[in-house]
């Protein structure tokens, strides 16, 4: 485990500084009004609404949209074990698919429960030179709790100044 997992833990569940952290970090979510459902040690949830903002031109959330969530409900599990590392260790996006199953309206919630997977990434990428890469999954589900879309996230992981 990451042993500043905490720290950042600290910042992404207070309210008042995830929205600092996204204005600075990732902008776009910000606007979106990307909220953070739920955040620990093996998962994360990220909650989007259907807004003017969020739309498409068919009366649902543009896939972009739910894409930038489902990417961040990974993404902060993986920043969460990168944050502050020495070395440090960089993290990509390789590769992105997606299914769409239902149309997306109201309030979805991406989650990401690979924490686990994303703590043994980085470790193998801080033990070779040539990295890691990780395959993860979010869900995003609607109030219903019905699957609207599912993404899987190829991320590589390399520690810096190996």
């Amino acid at each position: 485990m990451n042993p500043h997992f905490s720290a950042f833990k600290r910042i992404i569940t207070n309210p008042v500084l995830f929205k600092f952290f996204i204005l600075q970090k990732l902008s776009a979510a910000f606007w979106a009004g990307l909220s953070i459902a739920h955040f620990d040690e093996e998962s994360c949830g990220v909650r989007v609404k259907y807004s003017w903002f969020s739309q498409n031109p068919f009366r649902s959330i543009y896939f972009a949209v739910e894409s930038m969530a489902a990417e961040m409900s990974c993404g902060m599990l993986a920043f969460g074990q990168v944050y502050k590392r020495q070395p440090a260790v960089s993290m990509l996006v390789e590769k992105v698919e997606a299914v769409f199953v239902k149309k997306a309206t109201g309030v979805i919630i991406f989650t990401c429960a690979d924490g686990a997977a994303f703590e043994q990434a980085v470790k193998d990428a801080l033990e070779n030179k040539e990295g890691s890469k990780l395959l993860s999954t979010s869900v995003g589900k609607n109030e219903a709790g019905q699957v609207v879309a599912e993404f899987h996230f190829t991320w590589t992981f390399k520690a810096k100044n190996l």
